[in-house]
């Protein structure tokens, strides 16, 4: 069974596996993905890797509504699994795009102190409330100084970006989210910093600068500077006072040297620093791009090299922080890309294939075998990580377009989205304003909007750096005002559904078994915790379901523990799902 990581109540923090995993090693095929690569300025979904539907052909539109007979519940809630129960403890997190949240100040961009203020909205600490989402921790986008409104090229480390505040500001925050309960993590960007900080304007100004090995310069490194970036930014090489650098994402993005010994003992002195100053962890940005540059360097040496690193990195937190929560951007869709981050380096890797997989599954309102695929992933990360990882799970971030665009404006499959990601094991993240079905597609600006507050503009604290254009005036009915008082909501689906996951320890905590419901149009699986089994089932389609659930040894389904729709009925062992609906049975 897993410990808490932090030592305080289940579900409001993070806790790390401590067991061990009896798993089977996943096939090839399986662990193979189609390879994804993301970057901050351009960043397009590929073509989704689907699984195998799990009774394609087999039932027509027209027969979905009538009975599965699927796996017997009794052989899988009865006691008779076929393996060990593997904890999995979670909380659920926020991603935040500071500028866009609340503005404190009256300038129209969101900062820290803006951030406190709308704390209540997260998680107010009070578990008798229901008007706040209940987060248990928050993943803070840039912060540090940047040129760019996004700042993800930094010119100061140690620094807050003078439009979000004071270092102070930054641990008023902490101190306030702490006291509820919150986690604050931070994104790290160590793969590269800005052409404005410090040292790279010494480095390309001096050949014989102390900084210019720091970064990687074709012409000292007798480099041809030739060749495609694997972030898929054209060529990584740009031209600067006679040399060419390396900037794997975009030309204001220089890339530090980590063959550099000195460059590796700052980057773990920041790691530390900002650990001192009260962060809980960090969202490693680009991490498999410390060595992986060119599309020439794809491949397991540099995966190694990326590895080692990470592991040197993990090590020197340590002695701040060991409980510090470390979790990974390695944009893949390949189990087998991830697993060797979760080998002592990261405590979590983003499951983006989860993600398609989610997505896809309630668009075309179809079982994809997710259930089935993800036991055996997350088999195979237990396995690879000593039984040390938690899964990052989610549905879209700040490279992405937004869950509602994705899914076409449709109500019904943003909550039935919603609902799978929240009752899946591993800590689920929510991107800003998905909680409230914000839509906005790229370019990137677009999918970072702000966040829409009111009906009613413009109101004090919404923020105006940039003017909406696929929210606030021109969707009437997108903001937390008008969703919090209205209980069938996007809004109050998020609310009810963290809230089950705080309820139901299975759900918290829980591993995951594949179940197979017979019913094409039902995504169903076991949830199972040293303290609780329960099966999971979501009806994705517009019409009533049914599955039959045999009893099994008389040990099987009792009751319906949760329900999204007050219509479900349980009778003799025949469940009624309504449609876009969920239901939790003990």
């Amino acid at each position: 069974m897993k410990t808490n990581k932090w030592g305080m109540p289940a579900g409001q923090q993070l806790r790390r596996l401590a067991a061990s995993v009896t798993a089977v090693i996943m096939a090839v095929a399986l662990l193979s993905g189609c390879s994804s690569t993301g970057n901050h300025a351009a960043n397009d979904n590929g073509a989704q890797e689907r699984q195998p539907d799990a009774e394609a052909g087999s039932q027509t539109a027209e027969q979905q509504g009538q009975a599965g007979t699927g796996t017997t519940a009794g052989e899988q809630l009865g006691g008779t699994a076929a393996t060990a129960v593997d904890e999995q403890p979670s909380t659920v997190f926020y991603e935040v795009f500071v500028r866009s949240f609340y503005d404190s100040n009256g300038d129209g961009i969101g900062d820290l102190k803006g951030l406190t203020q709308k704390l209540d909205y997260l998680n107010d600490g009070n578990l008798a409330t229901t008007d706040d989402l209940g987060v248990g921790g928050i993943w803070l986008m840039p912060i540090q100084p940047s040129p760019s409104y996004h700042g993800y090229d930094i010119t100061d480390y140690e620094g807050i970006n003078p439009d979000y505040g004071t270092l102070e500001d930054l641990q008023e925050l902490i101190a306030e989210a702490h006291k509820r309960g919150i986690k604050v993590i931070m994104d790290l960007v160590l793969n590269h910093t800005s052409t404005q900080h410090p040292w790279f304007v010494s480095a390309s100004k001096d050949p014989g600068s102390k900084y210019r090995d720091w970064y990687v310069w074709a012409e000292d490194q007798k480099l041809s500077p030739t060749g495609v970036s694997a972030a898929g930014s054209g060529s990584p090489w740009h031209a600067l006072n006679g040399s060419h650098y390396l900037a794997t994402f975009w030309e204001g993005m220089p890339d530090l040297n980590y063959d550099n010994p000195e460059v590796r003992a700052e980057a773990v002195r920041i790691g530390q620093y900002w650990l001192k100053l009260g962060m809980d962890g960090f969202r490693v940005d680009g991490a498999k791009h410390i060595y992986e540059n060119l599309q020439s360097d794809r491949g397991q040496a540099a995966t190694a090299k990326n590895t080692a690193w990470w592991q040197e990195f993990r090590t020197g937190m340590n002695p701040v922080n060991k409980e510090a929560y470390i979790v990974g951007e390695v944009w893949e869709n390949s189990a087998a890309a991830i697993a060797p981050y979760l080998d002592q380096a990261f405590d979590s890797g983003f499951n983006f294939s989860l993600a398609e997989s989610i997505l896809s599954a309630v668009k075309d309102e179809k079982d994809n075998s997710l259930a089935f695929t993800l036991q055996r992933t997350q088999q195979f990360y237990g396995k690879q990580s000593q039984g040390q990882f938690t899964d990052a799970i989610f549905l879209s971030n700040h490279d992405q377009d937004h869950v509602m665009s994705q899914l076409d404006g449709n109500p019904d499959h943003a909550r039935m989205a919603a609902a799978l990601l929240l009752t899946l094991p591993g800590n689920p993240f929510i991107y800003y304003g998905e909680e409230i079905g914000m839509r906005g597609v790229k370019p990137d600006e677009r999918i970072r909007e702000p966040m829409v507050w009111s009906d009613l503009s413009p109101q004090p604290g919404q923020t105006s750096w940039e003017q909406p254009l696929l929210t606030g005036e021109a969707a009437k009915g997108i903001s937390v005002q008008s969703e919090s008082a209205d209980p069938n909501s996007l809004l109050s689906t998020y609310r009810d559904l963290i809230r089950w996951r705080e309820d139901v320890p299975a759900l918290r905590d829980g591993d995951i078994q594949s179940y197979d419901s017979g019913n094409p149009a039902v995504v169903s699986f076991v949830r199972r915790s040293a303290q609780q089994t329960v099966l999971v089932l979501h009806n994705l389609s517009g019409k009533e379901q049914q599955v039959q659930l045999e009893a099994g040894q008389g040990r099987g389904i009792e009751k319906v523990l949760k329900s999204s729709s007050k219509s479900t009925v349980l009778e003799q062992n025949l469940l009624h799902i309504p449609p876009y609906s969920s239901v939790v049975l003990e």
